[in-house]
C-alpha cells in the first residue's frame, strides 16, 4: 500500500506540473500572436486568450469532457456531464491513468485551450469579439470533443488503433481546420492583396514577442507530450521529452534553410514557425518513433510548412499567423508519419496500433492514420463551416472596414494596447 501511495503521489504531482505547463502555453500564444500582428490590434489579440481559456474551462467542464471521455458509443460520450462521476465506469477510457479525475480534467483542459488558441489564428485582426465567444463555446462542446472521443475516448478511430499520442490530429489539426474555414469565410484583411491578387507584406509589430512566445510554447510542449504519459514510474516520459526536443531543434534549422533558399532571407518568424511545426508533427509520433525518425519528422515539418505558408498566401488565403500550415499541414504530416516510422519496440511499450511500413509492418498503420486524418478534417471542416456561416448570415463575422482600419484595440475594447504610440491625445501631448 505504501508503494501504491507513493506512485499515486508522484504521478499526480507530475500531471499537475504538466497541466500547468500546457495551460501556460496560453501565454506563449498571446505573445506569439500579438507579436505577429499589428500594433493597433495587439491588446485585442493578446487579451482574447483570457476570454478563450475562460470559455474553454466552463464549456469543457459542463459538456466537453463528458463527450470526449464519458461512456457512450463509438461517436460520442453520453455520460459524466458537469464532471459528475456517477459510476466507476463513467470515464473508463481514462482508467489507465493513475491520478484523480480532477487532474485528468485539468490536463485535458489545457489541450482544449491550445486547440482553440490555434483556431483564433484564422480570425486575427478582423473578427468580432462576439464571434470568438460564440464559436469558442460551440467548438468546445460540438467539435473538439467529438474527435477527442473518436481517438482517445474509446471511439472508432481508437478501436482501429490510430496512433496520436498527444494530439497532432486531436488538438492541432482540429484548431487548424477551424482556422482555415474562418480565414476563408472572413476574407483577407484590408490591404493584404492587390487587385491582381499578389500579396502585400503585413509584418507583425514585435518579433521579440514572437520569439518569446515560441520559446514559451517550446517549453510548454514538454508538458504537452511528456505529460501525456501521465506517469513517472517507468521513466518513459523522459523518452517522449527527448524525441520532442530533437524534432523541435531539427525544425528550427530546417525552416531557416528553407527560408534562405526560397526567399533569400533567414526569416525570424519562419524560424519560430519551424520550431512549432516540428513540435506539432512530433506530437502524434513522440511515443512511437526512434530519435533519428524524430529528427527527420521535425526537419520535414519545419521546411515543408514554410513552403506551404508561401503557397497558400499566393493562392489568396490570408492566414495572419499561418495557423493552417504550422498546425494543419504539420499535424497531418506528423499523424501520418507513424504509419511509416512507428518502431515495433515502442508500439509494444504503448500497446497502441502496429509497427510502421519501414519496419515491415505493412500498410495497415499507414491506412489507419490516413483515415483518421481525413475523418477528423472532414468533420471539423463541415461543422466549423456550418457554425461560422450561420454566424455570418446573422450577426456577421467581421468588424466594419472603419473599425478594422482603426484597430480592434480601440474599436472593440475602447483603449489602445500601445497608447503612447497610437492614442491621438497622447501623441499631441508628446509633441
Amino acid at each position: 500500500m505504501e508503494a501504491e501511495a507513493i506512485n499515486l503521489a508522484l504521478d499526480s504531482l507530475w500531471v499537475m506540473v504538466a497541466a500547468i505547463l500546457v495551460i501556460g502555453m496560453q501565454a506563449g500564444f498571446a505573445l506569439l500572436e500579438a507579436g505577429s500582428t499589428r500594433m493597433k490590434n495587439s491588446g485585442h489579440v493578446a487579451g482574447k486568450q483570457i476570454v478563450s481559456f475562460a470559455i474553454a474551462t466552463l464549456a469543457f467542464w459542463a459538456a466537453g469532457f463528458a463527450i470526449t471521455f464519458g461512456e457512450g458509443n463509438s461517436i460520442i460520450g453520453t455520460s459524466g456531464f458537469l464532471l459528475h462521476e456517477s459510476s466507476s465506469s463513467t470515464f473508463s477510457s481514462l482508467d489507465w491513468a493513475n491520478v484523480p479525475l480532477s487532474l485528468k480534467f485539468l490536463f485535458q483542459l489545457g489541450f482544449v485551450g491550445v486547440s482553440l488558441a490555434i483556431a483564433w489564428g484564422g480570425f486575427a485582426e478582423r473578427a468580432k469579439l462576439s464571434v470568438y465567444i460564440i464559436f469558442g463555446t460551440l467548438f468546445t462542446v460540438a467539435i473538439y470533443p467529438v474527435i477527442g472521443h473518436w481517438v482517445w475516448g474509446g471511439g472508432w478511430l481508437g478501436t482501429m488503433g490510430m496512433q496520436d499520442f498527444a494530439g497532432s490530429t486531436v488538438v492541432h489539426l482540429q484548431g487548424a481546420v477551424a482556422a482555415l474555414v474562418a480565414t476563408m469565410l472572413l476574407g483577407p484583411r484590408i490591404g493584404k492583396f492587390n487587385k491582381d491578387r499578389t500579396p502585400n507584406l503585413i509584418p507583425g509589430h514585435n518579433q521579440v514577442y514572437t520569439v518569446l512566445g515560441g520559446i514559451l510554447l517550446w517549453v510548454g510542449w514538454f508538458g504537452f507530450n511528456a505529460g501525456s504519459t501521465m506517469a513517472v514510474g517507468d521513466g518513459f516520459f523522459g523518452y517522449v521529452a527527448l524525441t520532442t526536443n530533437l524534432a523541435a531543434a531539427a525544425g528550427a534549422l530546417a525552416a531557416i534553410a528553407a527560408a534562405k533558399v526560397l526567399t533569400g532571407k533567414a526569416d525570424i518568424p519562419a524560424m519560430v514557425n519551424g520550431v512549432l511545426a516540428a513540435l506539432v508533427a512530433i506530437t502524434a509520433a513522440c511515443a512511437f518513433v526512434e530519435p533519428w525518425a524524430a529528427v527527420v519528422i521535425g526537419a520535414f515539418a519545419g521546411a515543408f510548412t514554410f513552403w506551404t505558408s508561401l503557397y497558400f498566401e499566393r493562392k489568396g488565403i490570408d492566414d495572419p499567423i499561418f495557423a493552417f500550415s504550422v498546425h494543419g499541414i504539420a499535424g497531418i504530416a506528423g499523424t501520418i508519419s507513424t504509419g511509416l516510422f512507428a518502431s515495433p519496440r515502442l508500439v509494444e511499450i504503448t500497446g497502441i496500433g502496429k509497427a510502421g511500413l519501414l519496419y515491415g509492418g505493412g500498410f495497415d498503420q499507414l491506412i489507419t492514420q490516413t483515415v483518421g486524418v481525413l475523418g477528423a478534417a472532414v468533420y471539423v471542416g463541415a461543422v466549423s463551416f456550418l457554425i461560422l456561416y450561420a454566424l455570418k448570415r446573422t450577426i456577421g463575422l467581421r468588424v466594419s472596414a472603419e473599425q478594422e482600419l482603426s484597430g480592434l484595440d480601440i474599436s472593440e475594447h475602447g483603449s489602445y494596447g500601445y497608447p503612447e504610440q497610437l492614442d491621438p491625445s497622447l501623441l499631441k501631448e508628446a509633441k
